[in-house]
């Protein structure tokens, strides 16, 4: 909650503005009740009539005071929570931008979600109405209980020692409905993730004919949130009677009590209405207090989640007198490089130099590392052990907006925002390129064939993720923007596996005329990395074997029996 007060400090002027209007229109709603006695007692009863019209208009620009200042509150608390709501989530959103790799490694997007959207409406609502309805009914209870003594101590301390039972029940609630919020919160997280991986994954569900299976666990999630939604009814149903209770049998004893009191001259009828007033102005803060104190526990529970995203500090740290300009070549050097997470040991003793212009390609199975190291130069990683040096400086000397700004990256799931195509291929660029551009980056990834064949050709919107394009469109699209940002290195993690082999080798082609670049290119295929400088074999996290293609195969080791295998699969 430090972060909030913090936040709404800024805002002092407005929520300064707003108190006025509160206390403004908090003090109005004990002058009708006055009013009101003076018609009774000296209009009604004492035969006035003079005065009636006078009373009258005065009941009637108190109405409108109260109107005005009302809407005036409302509308400046509101606009305070407003204005938290939007610089909480910028902030969290800049925040979440700066973190290293490992932090999305261990989130998913639809906790992320929950944190940036929901949680941050939460402690809008408290910081808003939450916040206004706290003081207003501080504030009322507070005045009405001192006017009600000064009209007749008895009636008051009938009502008053009720006050705190009700304070007690309502304190009850708060406390359970905290814990029970948290719950419901986080399954609700869990459900967005959920149903965010099915929604963007529907054609790989259906094709799998998964429908059933994935229907089957929403339901699960869906009866979780259910199930936790009715323990929060059952806490509410279990305060709320007795809250209920003792709000509709105080002003039947209030009316009874009051009533032998103006039988007997005691009191009169308006004094009575009055003290009335004032006893339903006093209890109305606990018919809200059950919705404020849900509404405040909710802001307070998604105050602490927003404040753990907040907590959780980027692992790779920039150097603030970073190089942040100059000429970059593009020679790469790993010197006895190791990388551990999570207490396992990934690489181990890795060592290349990549001289500007020359490719460096990287082979090996499933899990053996290679992609690992296009995340090192990027420092998505930090190296646990060695050296990483960019034309013989270390990466960490670098600033790190523009080291990454040297490399152009294909990664191996390609993702592309909805926006237009031209869009997409200009990703990194101040501004859209010319169309001339455009065509030759496409053209260069051999994909202008299929976007000039769109009815809007570059200017189509794609859907989300490229929704409604082939693997290989996709991959195409994404070696152009790579093209198209003419870094000193480009980096292509298996960036063909979904294109054909002709198309592949037209690629690979096109490649080796950007000679000015550095290449390093991860891949399956012998196809891809045959004309590579130097090739490297990996296997748990080593390199295994090393040289150019005829000098493996001469080898007859692991890069022989790739070879072989892909060659009979070929010829099948």
């Amino acid at each position: 909650m430090k972060r909030v007060i913090r936040e709404m400090r800024k805002l002092w002027p407005v929520y300064t503005l707003g108190g006025l209007c509160l206390l403004i229109s908090t003090a109005l709603n004990f002058y009708n009740p006055m009013l009101l006695q003076q018609i009774l007692d000296q209009v009604i009863a004492g035969g006035q009539t003079e005065r009636f019209q006078s009373l009258g208009l005065m009941i009637l620009l108190v109405t409108l005071g109260r109107a005005v200042s009302g809407y005036f509150k409302e509308l400046l608390f509101d606009l305070g929570g407003l204005k938290l709501a939007v610089a909480f989530r910028q902030q969290m959103f800049d925040h979440i931008q700066s973190l290293s790799y490992d932090f999305f490694d261990e989130k998913n997007t639809g906790e992320l979600m929950s944190r940036v959207k929901e949680d941050v409406d939460n402690v809008w609502m408290g910081a808003s109405f939450g916040l206004f309805l706290t003081i207003e009914m501080i504030l009322t209870m507070g005045l009405a209980v001192v006017l009600m003594l000064r009209i007749h101590v008895g009636l008051t301390l009938m009502i008053v020692p009720v006050l705190p039972l009700l304070a007690y029940l309502t304190i009850g609630l708060n406390r359970t409905n905290v814990k029970v919020y948290e719950d419901i919160s986080e399954q609700t997280a869990a459900m967005n993730t959920t149903a965010g991986e099915d929604i963007a994954g529907i054609r790989m569900v259906k094709s799998f004919a998964r429908e059933k299976h994935e229907v089957e666990k929403f339901l699960k999630n869906n009866q979780e949130y259910y199930r936790l939604n009715y323990k929060q009814a059952q806490v509410l149903s279990k305060f709320y009677p007795p809250i209920e209770f003792i709000m509709n049998t105080l002003p039947v004893l209030l009316i009874v009590v009051g009533g032998t009191y103006v039988i007997g001259g005691r009191l009169t009828i308006g004094v009575l209405v009055e003290f009335s007033m004032y006893a339903s102005l006093a209890m109305w803060p606990m018919r809200v207090t059950g919705w404020i104190a849900t509404v405040m526990a909710q802001a307070g529970s998604s105050a602490g989640k927003i404040e753990q995203i907040f907590a959780y500090q980027s692992k790779i740290k920039n150097r603030p007198d970073g190089i942040k300009s100059g000429e970059v070549k593009g020679e790469l050097r790993f010197d006895h490089v190791s990388l551990e997470l999570d207490g396992m040991t990934l690489l181990e003793d890795i060592s290349f130099e990549v001289k500007p212009g020359k490719t460096l390609a990287i082979m090996g199975s499933t899990g053996s590392g290679k992609s690992l190291i296009t995340k090192l130069l990027a420092r998505f990683y930090d190296a646990s052990g060695g050296r990483i040096l960019l034309d013989g400086v270390p990466l960490a000397d670098y600033d790190l907006f523009f080291l990454r700004r040297q490399f152009s990256f294909v990664l191996q799931n390609v993702f592309l925002f909805s926006e237009s195509i031209a869009e997409n291929i200009s990703l990194g660029q101040d501004k859209v390129m010319e169309q001339r551009e455009l065509e030759r980056y496409a053209k260069a990834a051999m994909a202008d064939d299929f976007i000039s064949g769109m009815e809007k050709a570059y200017a189509t919107v794609i859907g989300e993720k490229g929704i409604g394009l082939s693997g290989g469109q996709k991959q195409r699209i994404s070696i152009a923007r790579a093209f198209a940002r003419t870094s000193p290195v480009l980096v292509l993690d298996d960036s063909t596996s979904a294109l054909d082999m002709e198309t592949e080798k037209n690629i690979q082609h096109n490649i080796a005329e950007y000679s000015q670049m550095t290449k390093i290119i991860v891949a399956h295929r012998i196809s891809a990395v045959r004309e590579a400088d130097e090739i490297l074999v990996m296997e748990n996290g080593r390199v295994l074997e090393r040289g150019r293609h005829e000098e493996l195969l001469a080898l007859k080791g692991r890069y022989h029996e790739i070879y072989e295998e892909q060659m009979e699969f070929l010829t099948e």
